[in-house]
């Protein structure tokens, strides 16, 4: 993926690589450890409803940012996995401009309805360079909430759709996909170039062209050349102010 981004630079496609947050090494094996042992702490405290997990920011294997997972069962993921979407948009986003996230809900494959938070480890200069997260599943309490609700409630207040968590770094890329056609309001087969441009665009915001062999996926998702993706990349980048 990078030797693509230099050639579209060298090409004059773009007019810069990228801005990432990646940095030149990983956590250390001590950083590493210690998250470990918060992690089982937490897992105890709480129990074998609370999944506590640390992604590795500064790593390079953006396919595998999992370094330290307890209750991998909660959402289905363990060591080595990928980055969810909440993480994903991170490692696109300012070196420190990201914050942590209060509590919020996400939603595992398997239908499971977690409260979720994500807390950023930062270096000595205020970078991120992991992420703590906690997800809790609250299935069987929302449940009960609802029962409750059923007596004692006088009506709805809104609901907020949770987030899904990704197991891999493909099916990461294939949500994203789908949402830039509820963005754009309609089917890749059916958009204009405009429309194209649009979907592009939001994809970058996304970070789903940091993923490997991303640029390859959308040029047969949208059904055009790797030129013409290239091409309307920096359209959008562009018209987003984003040289």
């Amino acid at each position: 993926a990078l030797l693509m981004d230099l050639f579209a630079v060298k090409c004059g496609l773009w007019q810069s690589v990228p801005k990432l947050i990646f940095r030149k090494a990983p956590m250390t094996p001590a950083q590493i450890e210690f998250y470990k042992r918060l992690a089982h702490g937490l897992a105890l405290q709480f129990g074998p409803n609370c999944e506590v997990v640390v992604h590795d920011l500064e790593t390079e294997d953006v396919d595998h940012s999992i370094v330290v997972i307890e209750n991998g069962h909660v959402s289905g993921r363990k060591l080595g996995d990928g980055p969810s979407h909440i993480v994903f948009e991170s490692m696109h986003e300012g070196t420190t401009d990201v914050h942590d996230r209060e509590p919020y809900l996400t939603k595992t494959t398997d239908g499971k309805l977690l409260k979720s938070s994500t807390i950023f480890i930062r270096n000595d200069e205020g970078k991120p360079v992991g992420i703590l997260g906690i997800n809790f599943d609250i299935t069987l309490m929302k449940a009960f909430e609802r029962s409750l609700d059923a007596f004692t409630g006088t009506g709805g207040t809104g609901y907020t759709e949770p987030e899904p968590i990704t197991k891999n770094i493909g099916d990461l890329l294939e949500d994203l996909l789908h949402e830039c056609e509820q963005f754009v309001g309609k089917p890749a087969a059916l958009m204009t170039k405009d429309e194209r441009i649009r979907a592009i665009g939001y994809l970058d915001r996304r970070g789903a062209f940091l993923i490997s062999k991303s640029s390859e996926r959308a040029c047969e998702f949208f059904g055009i050349s790797k030129y013409s993706f290239y091409s309307y990349l920096n359209e959008a980048k562009a018209a987003a102010g984003d040289k």
